[in-house]
């Protein structure tokens, strides 16, 4: 499936202006902190043109040293670090329904799970900090772009819009009046589609010749990503919410109870009353949402928290309320993560020396998280369903700081022996979430039956009930 390359580092981006007839495609020799042209750019071109003509050589002189530019040609790391994200992604969805401590946290609080999004986000943006370098033609590539978002948005809804009802019994089809527009896949093509247009547009030429320069040449973005998480607190924390209401069908075929919700508030963070859940509810209504919250396994909502279980009998009316974790306000912060990646991005395309590289992403890395903590520490809790602030930054320094060391680890020392698997997964990243975490791979796999759905290869190696 050719839309995995979303998550790749390299993409067909420059195979796309090198085509182009009204586009030109410019690779600059020399960059800050490098001996020479040959650098992660020309990498790109080598791993996407098939030509054995595309060398290092033929970029810059012949003085580029080794110590600079990976051994490889490529940023072996960016590939690790991704695999290294599938796979995580794969242990917290098979594993925390046994092991429900490495499963979301239910609400505040940060456990393993919470890193996945986050960390497929900060790669994005790394990337795009690598393809888009040396674009001069802003309408193709703003064109690829849409064309690459769009693509990823309606995977999207078709693999987690509810297409798929039950797998056991091969059931599908969409009901348009209950349709789920946002997700994960869908978040990833807005945070990309957000980020792609801020990298086309907003720098300018400045020669970044030291780190206050390459703070001028992206200080739009920078300055984008403020207005962003300035947008999100303001909505967060001054809109008014009302009491609202829901219905949960009972068994008769048109019954339903009702559910009322007391509010009345500004500024709550709490599962019921917050402004996030209330905007997803006027905007793309109750309907729509998740129907399985994460906060239904806190200890008000399951007597098995923080696992899924039986209601207690004193439960708030919240608890079965749906809510959608890539909801449209978190959204706007899962866009920030995308754009500090590419800022990281950057630090690639500058400086071509290892310690320069590694002291620019640990420093700020580091302040991240710092500030994250001190966030939470004064009342604004990282919460991953609601994207909060803190959560944004301490998940950002942390994804900083696994970037540095496998870059360290990988790329430096070359120790990529046992990284094999995860720079294949890395490659293939999107293709994998799709077989694994949007029941492809099951729906494969109990697809072909014996006589009746429940008799198919799963259950004939023993894993489920046969009839």
């Amino acid at each position: 499936m050719a839309s995995y390359k979303l998550i790749r580092d390299g993409g067909d981006e420059v195979t796309l202006d090198l085509r182009s007839k009204n586009c030109a495609l410019r690779i600059d020799g020399g960059g800050h902190g490098g001996g020479g042209g040959g650098d992660v750019e020309t990498a790109y071109l080598k791993s996407n043109t098939p030509s054995p003509r595309l060398r290092q050589s033929n970029f810059g002189g012949g003085n580029a040293s080794s110590k600079c530019t990976p051994p490889s040609g490529r940023l072996v790391s960016l590939d690790v670090f991704r695999g290294l994200t599938v796979v995580l992604m794969i242990i917290v969805d098979d594993a925390g329904g046994f092991i429900p401590s490495i499963n979301h946290s239910p609400w505040n609080g940060l456990t393993l799970a919470d890193f996945v999004m986050p960390f497929f986000l900060f790669m994005v943006g790394v990337s795009l900090g690598l393809v888009y370098k040396n674009m001069v033609c802003r309408v193709a590539a703003t064109k690829k772009a849409i064309f690459r978002a769009g693509k990823l948005l309606i995977l999207g809804i078709f693999l987690q819009g509810g297409y798929f009802h039950s797998l056991n019994n091969l059931t599908y089809g969409v009901d348009l009046e209950q349709i789920r527009w946002m997700g994960i896949l869908q978040r990833i093509a807005i945070a990309y589609w957000f980020a792609a247009m801020c990298e086309i547009w907003l720098r300018n030429d400045e020669k970044v010749d030291s780190r206050l320069s390459l703070l001028k040449k992206y200080k739009w973005q920078w300055a984008m990503a403020l207005m962003l998480t300035a947008f999100y607190l303001l909505m967060l924390y001054a809109l008014y919410v009302p009491d609202w209401e829901y219905h949960i069908p009972t068994g008769a075929s048109s019954g339903a109870e009702v559910f009322r919700v007391k509010c009345g508030v500004r500024g709550d963070t709490g599962p019921a009353c917050n402004a996030a859940g209330m905007i997803d509810r006027a905007v793309l209504g109750i309907q729509r949402l998740y129907r399985k919250p994460i906060y239904a396994r806190t200890e008000q909502c399951s007597i098995n928290s923080p696992d899924y279980g039986p209601l207690p009998p004193d439960a708030p009316s919240w608890c079965r309320a749906p809510f959608d974790p890539e909801g449209i306000l978190s959204t706007v912060m899962a866009i920030v993560t995308c754009l500090l990646g590419l800022q990281y991005g950057h630090v690639i395309v500058h400086y071509k020396d290892h310690k320069k590289r590694l002291s620019l992403w640990s420093y700020p890395s580091t302040g991240f998280m710092l500030l994250g903590l001190l966030c939470h520490i004064l009342g604004m809790h990282i919460n991953k369903a609601l994207y909060s602030v803190s959560y944004t930054c301490v998940t950002a320094g942390v994804a900083g700081i696994l970037l540095a060391t496998i870059y360290l680890v990988v790329d430096v020392h070359g120790w990529r022996r046992f990284t094999a698997l995860l720079e294949w997964m890395g490659m293939h990243a999107l293709l994998i979430y799709i077989l694994v975490a949007c029941n492809i791979l099951p729906l494969i796999l109990q697809g072909f039956y014996w006589k009746h759905p429940h008799n198919n290869i799963l259950t004939l190696i023993g894993i489920g009930k046969r009839n």
